[in-house]
């Protein structure tokens, strides 16, 4: 286990993309990370991992900003959910995705699109590559040990 300067556990790309498909199945939802004018911006947003990758739907306007573009999308869980495997508690997590992203035109038959939860979610569906994924398990802080002189 490699810990990092701030004191978070760094996961193994394999630990990232099974809490991605976990957070997809538990609706949690993302943060979308695009180049605006002036600077960036960020917008949470529903998705669902599909392999590697991770696809979500939006609308016209954003789409023309994120389309065979590179972009970031981010989900963290802050709470201790149970895992669901009997294995206990996830932990407070945060992983990042950078890829590039691309209409998804055709997607297969298996694949759930998302649920967003928001009036108008837009008719366009994306695939984000999943190039860059990386991670971290937040780990609280040290108790000072009051009995020590």
């Amino acid at each position: 286990m490699w810990i990092d300067d701030r004191g978070s556990e760094v996961l193994p790309v394999s630990e990232c993309r099974r809490l991605l498909a976990l957070g997809a199945k538990r609706h949690l939802h993302g943060h979308l990370g695009v180049t605006a004018e002036g600077g960036p911006l960020v917008l949470p947003l529903d998705y669902r991992a599909d392999g590697s990758d991770l696809v979500f739907q939006i609308g016209e306007h954003l789409f023309d900003r994120v389309n065979e573009q590179v972009i970031g999308f981010q989900v963290d869980s802050s709470s201790l959910e149970e895992s669901g495997d009997g294995t206990g508690t996830e932990g407070r997590w945060s992983v990042l995705v950078r890829g590039l992203a691309s209409e998804l035109t055709d997607p297969p038959a298996n694949l759930e699109p998302p649920h967003p939860q928001v009036a108008e979610p837009g008719h366009r569906l994306v695939r984000l590559r999943g190039d860059i994924v990386t991670g971290r398990r937040l780990r609280p802080p040290a108790t000072p040990d009051r009995g020590a002189p």
